[in-house]
């Protein structure tokens, strides 16, 4: 009998264990899967030449930016997408170059993100397994729309006005006061709809759907983590969706934030518990109605 149960338990652990691999494995499998593939279909850009040609002000500018908007991420739960378009959009990237970059990167920096938080134990699978499914089916009809139907050009005040908006409400969830725990409900429409506007935006999964989980009071190191976990499948539904509708255009805002973003995943995961929220929320949220309000007055 006690053979029995020790055989039993060691079959659990190891189904368990198996399990908690397929977390980091599957992000790996997918990433190097999509980076061949970008390698073969693209193998002109990804040349020696190709990549001297393009590394100059305008690459490291989009690596800076990289960088920075993971650091908000990784950190905040939220704002790589808002962050990033807007300091795209502020230096005259066009908005579908802007949001496919911002996919596509996020496809690798999301997939460094889930990885980190899992590593640093801050991921809630039951949370990312309901937000995983509506967020990417949303995610593919906003990549849809922005890619084959909607025209840019038009769009662009309309994002930035989204932006501001997107903006506000994160300061506002930094100013808000004590948070009585609520349950929430409609967990898959609200990931919809975060998908959705995060692809037709180039931002917006995180400023939605993280802020209204923590506004409910969830624990915000849970919250992030998952959140940021079920971002990667999201991103890689929209960036998938817009290389079959609108193909890859702007490498360089691509490459930059992809490297950028990378390297500043680990220590997004690493600071969600140690930098104050409250004050970094309230700058960023500041900064982007800034950057928005700077693309404004370019386009009126």
């Amino acid at each position: 009998m006690e053979k029995e149960l020790k055989i039993n338990n060691y079959d659990v652990r190891s189904d368990a264990s198996i399990k908690e691999k397929l977390w980091v494995v599957i992000p790996v499998i997918l990433l190097v899967g999509l980076l061949s593939t970008l390698v073969y279909n693209h193998y002109t850009e990804f040349s020696v030449e190709g990549l001297i040609s393009g590394f100059n002000n305008d690459f490291l500018i989009f690596f800076a930016i990289g960088v920075f908007a993971q650091l908000v991420d990784g950190t905040l739960g939220m704002g790589y997408g808002a962050t990033s378009t807007s300091f795209l959009l502020a230096y005259g990237v066009p908005p579908v170059i802007s949001s496919t970059g911002v996919h596509v990167a996020e496809m690798f920096t999301t997939g460094a993100s889930a990885i980190s938080h899992h590593k640093f134990g801050n991921i809630n699978k039951k949370l990312v397994k309901h937000l995983l499914i509506p967020g990417v089916l949303g995610s593919i009809m906003g990549a849809y729309l922005l890619s084959d139907v909607i025209n840019g050009d038009v769009i662009k005040p309309f994002i930035a006005v989204y932006m501001i908006v997107l903006a506000v409400i994160i300061i506002r969830k930094a100013l808000a006061k004590s948070i009585i725990k609520k349950k929430t409900k409609k967990l898959g429409y609200l990931a919809t709809f975060g998908g959705f506007m995060d692809a037709v935006g180039g931002g917006g999964w995180g400023p939605i759907v993280t802020s209204t989980l923590l506004g409910r009071g969830r624990n915000p190191r849970y919250t992030i983590g998952s959140v940021n976990a079920a971002e990667f499948a999201i991103s890689f539904a929209s960036g998938i969706t817009f290389m079959l509708f609108g193909g890859i255009h702007g490498w360089q805002v691509i490459i930059g934030l992809i490297l950028g973003g990378v390297i500043a995943a680990p220590l997004g995961a690493y600071f969600v518990n140690k930098i104050k929220r409250k004050p970094m929320m309230i700058a960023v949220g500041v900064l982007i109605i800034l950057l928005s309000l700077k693309t404004l007055s370019k386009l009126l």
